[in-house]
């Protein structure tokens, strides 16, 4: 019998030849790909359950607006609403409330920002006018933000977490609550979904176009929502410097797309310039919110924290006036009313995160979005008992995604403009409308996590990471030993 010991390479597990990398070699990381056909099947299957979801999402908005065909707009519905209608049969953007109801007094405004009343126009063009088709416009738009969420969860968490959050979006009241009420909060979760799309897809492949893509994308959003600008410091500029590329190459990412942001905003400015006393850039109503959010009423009892009509008429605001000096007269009130009441301030402004994040009197606050907004009152409720759900399902797809190396900074985000939205003006569920996008994709990637470990884990090639089958190679130093085959 041949001994071992003379042969050694007869024994114990198969020899594994060594190379050496040549100096420059770059090595290929992440799990092989599957084959094309199997990848192009699993995307049609993943497409067809998306549909579907976002079927149910529609069916479910439209079914609201059929229970209530006949409601009447009020506060900024009526504004929308009348906003579009006035913008199509040619009198541009001009506060309907005055028009209306004063006699067809002109009063040129930018209180809002022009991009809801150009969607609702879309159908006032072609005849549509009714408040009816406007709140079945919103369903589909609705819609359209099921189908974007689950696309943005699938670049956050994979296919199986975008089905997820297509499917919570569809479900979720305080997102479909808005579309029935045809509120500006029907397009917001729409662009905040857009813009982290895109980020993400920046994150994986940092690429000038996909940056100038991004920048495009948040210009818009800022027409859509003013305070959505903040994301640009929070977002834009953050994920560009965090690419993997020198230093001058990662500014000059950020300084693009901050600069084709500003542009997207430029014909907007320049017209609000062009026709308001007072310079104005996106729109002029933080003066109007502020005037209303602060005066006794807002500042003790009952009512702390949040907004209240008693307030504006303190602030001598004149009502013929164009919109930029209207909001000038209510910004130097609060201003002289904050300055007189430093004592509370520090306190009211915790009233006005807790209320807008549900820790402040959530009940007495769904009451009062029942009696300003006309939300249905137990939907609404439901959609607290789901908000908390998700906030804490979010905490733990923060921690899946560290893990996995993916960035959670773009979503959390969004949640720091809404906090910094709150403080300015005042707390009320609907602001934190941009930051439920946010919590429901983290929520989705919590729940996908659990679900793998149930035995369903995810394709490898599915879980989003920056390596380099998504365009960013890790360099090997050269002279590192591999296993034969390995890069290759």
């Amino acid at each position: 019998m041949t001994s071992p010991e003379r042969f050694p390479e007869r024994s114990g597990p198969a020899p594994v030849a060594v190379a050496t990398i040549p100096p420059g070699r770059v090595e290929a990381t992440g799990p092989p790909t599957p084959s094309r056909r199997s990848r192009r099947r699993r995307t049609r299957r993943w497409w067809i359950w998306l549909d579907a979801i976002t079927l149910l999402g529609f069916g479910i908005r439209i079914a609201t607006v059929l229970g209530r065909p006949d409601r009447r707009p009020g506060g900024d519905a009526y504004y929308y609403h009348y906003a579009a209608n006035l913008l199509v049969e040619g009198h541009g953007f001009i506060d309907p409330f005055q028009y209306l109801k004063n006699h067809h007094h002109v009063v040129q405004t930018a209180d809002w920002p022009p991009l809801f009343v150009l969607v609702l126009a879309a159908t006032s063009v072609v005849g549509l006018k009714s408040f009816f088709a406007h709140r079945v416009w919103c369903c589909i738009i609705g819609a359209a933000t099921v189908t974007v969420c689950g696309v943005t969860g699938r670049a956050v968490g994979g296919r199986r977490a975008g089905l997820i959050a297509a499917f919570l979006v569809a479900v979720y009241p305080n997102i479909w609550m808005s579309n029935e009420l045809a509120l500006s909060e029907t397009i917001s979760p729409l662009l905040v979904a857009l813009v982290l799309l895109c980020a993400y897809r920046f994150w994986k492949q940092p690429r000038m176009r996909r940056m100038v893509l991004l920048g495009a994308v948040m210009g818009v959003a800022m027409l859509g929502r003013d305070e959505l600008a903040l994301l640009v410091p929070f977002i834009v500029v953050p994920v560009a410097l965090v690419a993997p590329m020198p230093w001058r190459r990662r500014v000059a990412l950020a300084g693009t797309g901050t600069l084709v942001a500003l542009v997207v905003i430029a014909p907007w400015v320049g017209y609000n310039m062009s026709r308001l006393e007072r310079p104005t850039l996106i729109s002029s109503g933080l003066g109007i919110t502020l005037a209303s959010a602060n005066c006794g009423v807002t500042w003790s009892g009952p009512f702390e924290g949040y907004w209240a009509l008693e307030c504006a008429p303190h602030a001598k605001i004149d009502r013929h006036a164009d919109g930029s000096v209207q909001s000038a007269q209510g910004q130097a009130y609060a201003l002289r009313y904050i300055s007189q009441h430093k004592d509370r301030f520090w306190r009211v402004e915790l009233a006005r995160l807790g209320r807008g994040f549900g820790f402040f009197h959530p009940l007495q606050q769904i009451g009062l979005d029942s009696f300003v907004e006309t939300r249905p009152y137990h939907w609404a409720v439901l959609g607290l008992g789901m908000y908390y759900g998700l906030a804490a399902l979010a905490l733990g797809g923060t921690v899946v995604l560290r893990r996995r190396g993916v960035p959670v900074f773009p979503l959390w985000a969004v949640g720091l403009d809404v906090v910094f939205t709150m403080l300015v003006s005042f707390g009320d569920t609907r602001y934190r409308t941009p930051f439920e996008v946010s919590l429901v994709l983290l929520a989705a990637v919590a729940l996908d996590a659990w679900w793998g470990r149930r035995g369903a884990e995810p394709d490898a090639d599915d879980l989003p990471r920056r390596t380099a089958a998504y365009g960013t190679p890790r360099p090997v130093p050269p002279g590192t030993p591999v296993s034969a085959g390995a890069g290759t």
